[in-house]
């Protein structure tokens, strides 16, 4: 059976590559269709969807699948729209000096890769399978798409919908288990774009350079959460707490452990336990807060707690319904908040992805700036406060793949800004005109003017006096 799906696959490359050769180069009306079609799919499925999504999870907010899988996308495919002419002109560049005078011209070209994969997730499957798909098709290539196992049923739906939306040669989805993606991981696309864990993403990278496919890694980390002594630790902790418990802290950006200050630990603690009571005031029969997506991720987010609280952590477990989970199935977790963590602590060393909040604690900032860049460059990096040289400090002295300032993930909502990491938390990123350009390959052309510019430089042999005297011009 796998074998017969590795032959289907192998056998729609060549179906797309082909079909985008004869079209090349693809009409941006045709373009503009596909995305037109994407975003039809996704209106007139969306409640399917979400059923999908929180049949998948055990449990997920169809209200909250709807803003982050649903609506965010549409409007991003829409954003798509608006933009994409200008981001498809060519950009005239510079000649030398006095070759444009004698009539050079030099330009890049924005042209389409070919035939692009997509390997997306299980956290937000239809965000960020149909996220990429509309800059794909925007720069006006083809998709085939594998998601993930563990959203088995979103997965076939999308599957199911792709079919009926578009031609095999336009797009394609392939399902199946590890064996399925790593086949997919080592097929010669003209460009692979990889949503997962950094551990996978190296897999994903070694498996594409076989056949020196260039890559598009968006991963994660511990994205890092400074609270500045002026913040509002209230507010602060209720913004903290919305990003910590959206989809039960199953984000790649989601706040991944705080840094406060020493005397306002309690403080900033209390902030959080706030925000999280007024959202989620009870969690078991609350369909607002999401399952943990598998057993498996739930005993490693268990075993994350238990080995902190052996190792001296105190766990603080945000329960403001004070219900017992011990007696359920349903992989519901409260926000577990753990203090005076250390290093040796597991939940220290692994990106948590589940609602597992580590609080460190600093005396002055630069010791929490240093922490951070001594370890792995994040996806995400957070700053609270309304002390703007501290703010400048953070931001300057500290490397990540995006921030956002007094508020945790919005940075990602931003259209029109570039999502992407940096190091182990990823490479290349899309949305704005950087995802239109990651696409597509920048191709320059220089036409040459009529005069024989070659003799003009004195770079003909036989070199002479000419030649010696550009030379020395030159050096000047």
């Amino acid at each position: 059976m796998a074998d017969e799906r590795l032959n289907r696959m192998e056998e729609v490359l060549r179906k797309q590559r082909a079909a985008h050769h004869q079209m090349r180069p693809e009409p941006m009306a045709l373009r503009k269709d596909r995305i037109e079609r994407s975003i039809k799919l996704l209106k007139d499925h969306a409640d399917d969807l979400c059923k999908v999504m929180s049949a998948d999870f055990g449990n997920r907010s169809p209200q909250q699948s709807m803003m982050t899988d649903i609506v965010g996308t549409i409007n991003f495919g829409k954003y798509c729209l608006k933009r994409m002419d200008g981001w498809a002109k060519a950009d005239k560049r510079h000649v030398q000096f006095p070759l444009g005078l004698l009539g050079a011209k030099a330009e890049v070209r924005y042209e389409p890769k070919g035939v692009i994969g997509i390997l997306s997730p299980w956290n937000f499957p239809v965000n960020l399978t149909f996220g990429p798909l509309m800059q794909i098709f925007a720069a006006g290539n083809r998709a085939m798409i594998k998601p993930s196992e563990f959203t088995e049923k979103t997965s076939l739906l999308m599957k199911e919908l792709v079919a009926e939306y578009f031609t095999e040669d336009e797009c394609a989805v392939f399902t199946g288990g590890p064996e399925i993606a790593a086949a997919f991981s080592e097929m010669p696309f003209d460009h692979l774009v990889f949503t997962g864990s950094t551990a996978t993403g190296r897999k994903v990278m070694e498996a594409a350079s076989k056949n020196l496919v260039p890559v598009t890694l968006e991963l994660g980390g511990k994205s890092p959460v400074f609270l500045g002594e002026s913040a509002d630790f209230a507010k602060a902790g209720e913004r903290i707490a919305m990003g910590k418990m959206m989809n039960a802290g199953q984000i790649c950006l989601a706040p991944d452990y705080l840094y406060v200050p020493e005397s306002k630990q309690d403080e900033a603690i209390h902030g959080v336990w706030q925000g999280t009571a007024n959202m989620y005031p009870t969690l078991l029969d609350n369909d607002d807060y999401a399952s943990v997506v598998t057993d498996r991720h739930f005993d490693r987010l268990q075993g994350l707690v238990a080995d902190a609280r052996d190792k001296g952590a105190e766990v603080i477990e945000v329960n403001p319904g004070n219900e017992d989970f011990s007696n359920t199935n349903s992989r519901k977790m409260p926000l577990t908040i753990l203090k005076n963590v250390t290093e040796d602590m597991k939940a220290m060393q692994e990106e948590i992805f589940g609602p597992v909040l580590p609080v460190k604690t600093y005396r002055h900032m630069d010791e929490a700036i240093d922490y951070v860049n001594e370890h792995d460059r994040p996806l995400g990096l957070y700053y609270f406060g309304q002390d703007s040289d501290e703010q400048s400090k953070v931001l300057t002295k500290t490397i990540s793949g995006g921030v956002t300032v007094n508020d945790v993930i919005f940075h990602v909502s931003m259209d029109d800004l570039p999502f992407g990491g940096v190091g182990p938390s990823g490479m290349g990123s899309y949305h704005g005109i950087e995802g239109f350009r990651e696409f597509s390959h920048a191709r320059s052309v220089y036409t040459q003017p009529k005069i024989d510019v070659a003799k003009l430089a004195g770079f003909k042999p036989p070199y002479g006096d000419a030649t010696r005297k550009a030379i020395h011009k030159m050096m000047k």
